[in-house]
């Protein structure tokens, strides 16, 4: 079965050429499902002059089914539950943007995360596997459709929900390229972000392959010491070669990397970690981006205005780039980051 939202663009204009279809035609049954949300075959044959073998080859195309959706009170974030084919919750964030009427879409790329980052509720989720890039893309395009009926335009994605997004490398760039293509989401490359908690050859691949999507590094602590008890990737990967990593991406864009630094109260919010954290960093070009955690179960706590404001003033004097306190909203519906799990542990 075809499914335009589960190839890239090339691999499926190729499948489809081979059934003796044009680009054009390829282009139009690509447009009608991603950047319409048309999954209707008679619509396809009809008014879109699909051929026939073509609708066949495609045939019914498998969707997410939308369980809830729950918006907040307090910041209009909103919360949208999918129960997959094999019976697993994947959630999705709609963020609305200070812009009036624009929004971005936070989707998820994995059910659950194996990197066992200690303040994420994901990371405690039992069942995980790879979303298929379908998947991800359905989570868009059913997304966008209840925000433009809340008024709102998506005009970013970023991939900072559920998984790490370079554990499903190929899937995740994939959807990205379909986001972005013309007869697709429409959605331009830079207002695509993609996070990593620090996979170093992924980075490295990411880089080599000039993908110019912007790129996330999520640090948790600028010392191995710290970022091995919050995040236990560091175990096997010191917090160096990441910083490694991002600063080879950084020189090869010639453009800046967020940085995600997760603040938790009497964690890393000291002096110490702020020289750290200039140290690791030296003169690479980063953006800095502080964002308080939040952890459903109360064992990491989020700073009190005082303890962040010294943070703030200490990076001021040890880290010369641009720093930046980042919203994480929706936390009063479990919509915040590190708060998606599914059905709930």
């Amino acid at each position: 079965m075809l499914d335009p939202r589960d190839l890239a663009p090339d691999e499926f204009r190729r499948e489809a050429e081979a059934l003796g279809v044009g680009p054009e035609v390829v282009r139009r049954v690509s447009s009608a499902v991603l950047a319409r949300g048309i999954f209707d075959p008679e619509v396809w044959s009809g008014s879109l002059q699909v051929p026939k073998r073509l609708t066949r080859a495609i045939g019914e195309l498998e969707r997410l089914r939308l369980e809830r959706s729950i918006v907040s009170p307090v910041d209009g974030f909103r919360k949208l539950s999918f129960r997959t084919g094999d019976d697993l919750v994947v959630e999705t964030v709609i963020i609305p943007l200070h812009k009036p009427g624009a929004a971005s879409i936070c989707v998820s790329s994995q059910v659950g995360c194996a990197m066992g980052c200690r303040f994420c509720a994901t990371a405690r989720m039992a069942r995980r596997r790879n979303l298929r890039t379908w998947e991800i893309l359905d989570q868009f395009i059913q997304a966008r459709d209840v925000a433009r009926q809340a008024g709102r335009r998506p005009t970013g994605v970023v991939f900072m929900g559920m998984g790490e997004p370079f554990l499903n490398y190929e899937r995740v760039l994939a959807a990205a390229d379909l986001l972005r293509c013309s007869w697709g989401a429409s959605i331009g490359a830079k207002g695509i972000t993609i996070s990593t908690v620090g996979l170093v050859p992924e980075i490295d691949r990411f880089t080599r392959e000039g993908h110019n999507y912007r790129l996330a590094v999520s640090l948790g602590a600028a010392t191995d010491a710290k970022r091995e008890r919050l995040v236990p990737l560091a175990a096997r990967t010191p917090v160096a070669e990441v910083m490694a990593a991002a600063r080879r991406h950084a020189l090869a864009r010639r453009d800046r990397v967020t940085l995600a630094y997760v603040c938790i109260a009497g964690e890393n919010m000291a002096e110490e970690d702020a020289r750290a954290l200039g140290e690791l960093i030296g003169d690479t070009p980063v953006r800095l981006d502080l964002i308080e955690v939040t952890d459903p179960t109360g064992i990491y706590r989020a700073p009190d205005a005082g303890e962040l404001k010294a943070f703030r003033d200490a990076l001021t004097r040890h880290v010369g780039q641009p720093i930046v306190r980042r919203y994480s909203g929706g936390k009063d519906i479990l919509a915040a980051c590190g708060t998606l799990a599914g059905e709930r542990m």
